[in-house]
């Protein structure tokens, strides 16, 4: 876990940059390491990232044509196991090349994921982990999508227990 420690005159922060494999979450994470670097200097910056449940794993794998599932049927345990296991590597490798970005810019990041539901997971994680400040990108989409499927940005500014900042990325 990362340490907290003291910045700007003893003000003790922990900053969360939350990520996914959006070029949105990217461009947070950049704009995080350019603006707050010297706050970051002395503390290690956590990184996030949700995976999301096996039940979206198989929707998710459904929609790339992976699986068919025309009638509600459960899947193969090998096919779940797989898909979970993929999901998994790809999370610790966009984790990894975000420590990477940290790293060239004299920035020290600690990786953190969980299984769950993104936008509740993050909570979860900002009150786990004492944060004091979680970073999002806005994916901008728009109110129709957003009131159908959801905002994880909007969902963190009611429900995170502590300041969130929502990094737009300029059209």
């Amino acid at each position: 876990m990362a340490e907290v420690v003291a910045i700007n005159g003893g003000d003790k922060r922990k900053v969360m940059v939350a990520i996914d494999e959006s070029e949105c979450s990217h461009h947070a994470l950049v704009w995080a390491l350019d603006n707050l670097k010297d706050s970051l200097v002395n503390s290690p910056l956590v990184v996030f990232m949700a995976q999301p449940p096996s039940q979206q794993n198989l929707s998710f794998a459904a929609n790339l044509g992976l699986a068919r599932m025309y009638c509600p049927v459960s899947a193969a345990p090998d096919f779940v196991n797989s898909v979970k296991e993929q999901h998994r590597k790809l999370t610790l490798a966009l984790l990894e090349k975000a420590k990477e970005i940290c790293a060239a810019r004299g920035v020290s990041a600690e990786t953190i994921t969980e299984v769950g539901d993104p936008k509740v997971a993050i909570c979860d994680a900002v009150e786990k982990n004492n944060v004091t400040l979680l970073i999002l990108g806005d994916h901008g989409l728009g109110r129709i999508k957003q009131a159908i499927l959801g905002s994880v940005s909007n969902y963190c500014v009611q429900y995170a227990k502590c300041p969130v900042l929502v990094v737009k990325k300029a059209h």
